[in-house]
């Protein structure tokens, strides 16, 4: 893939509910390589632009490409990694079975070493033979975290991360999206953690579906814009 090509496109993309707009129409590109924080009231957007961008959620018009490759297509999958903040595990899998399936379906060798890293840190290695489905709020995001960097990606679009962690999950959290980023990543977070907003470069905010500022975080006044109207 062309370096000059956007990480994350959109071109009028747009959700409606009924006649309730969820999304107007948006036309964003993130470069590849650009860290991004977007921000916004509950219902201003923020999942909903997310979870097209994943292809877990089809627009009502427009469109959405990851690398060039339309969101939810094969190769848009391969290239992206998606930190829900309601996630998802199988009912039958430990969570060392999790990081095992994933790290296997995305072709890493050696996979046992940075599973191993990854529970280390998030402190979950006595939980590795535990079914995640049963875990608490915090351990199943810490869960969720450790499946999302256990496999490679070039884009990372994570949803409220930080909700829920305890606070050496949120340092460790902020560790992996550095070393991610480092990594060459395309980092967009939707997240109210001015830790993490102070050091993007790029800061997004949406209201009632529409966005209303596109800049650095330093120009913006972050408690306002996550205020609805």
């Amino acid at each position: 893939m062309s370096d000059s090509m956007p990480a994350l496109l959109t071109s009028a993309l747009t959700k409606t509910y009924g006649d309730r707009p969820a999304l107007e129409p948006l036309d964003l590109q993130v470069q590849q390589g650009q860290h991004v924080a977007l921000v916004g009231h509950n219902g201003s957007g923020k999942t909903t632009l997310l979870r097209m961008a994943a292809g877990l959620l089809d627009p009502t018009r427009g469109e959405v490409r990851i690398m060039g490759r339309s969101a939810g297509s094969l190769e848009a999958r391969r290239a992206l990694s998606w930190l829900s903040d309601s996630p998802t595990f199988y009912d039958d899998l430990s969570l060392w079975e999790h990081l095992e399936y994933v790290s296997r379906l995305h072709g890493v060798e050696q996979w046992q070493q940075r599973a191993e890293e990854l529970l280390e840190r998030l402190q979950l290695s006595a939980r590795r033979d535990d079914i995640p489905t049963t875990f608490s709020r915090g351990l199943r995001q810490k869960s969720a975290i450790a499946l999302g960097m256990a496999r490679p990606f070039d884009v990372l679009l994570v949803d409220e991360p930080f909700v829920g962690l305890d606070a050496n999950g949120k340092t460790t959290l902020l560790e992996l999206l550095d070393e991610a980023a480092a990594n060459g990543a395309t980092l967009v977070v939707a997240t109210h953690e001015l830790t993490f907003v102070n050091k993007v470069g790029r800061l997004l905010a949406l209201r009632d579906g529409a966005m209303v500022y596109d800049g650095s975080p330093a120009d913006a006044d972050v408690h306002a814009l996550v205020l609805p109207a």
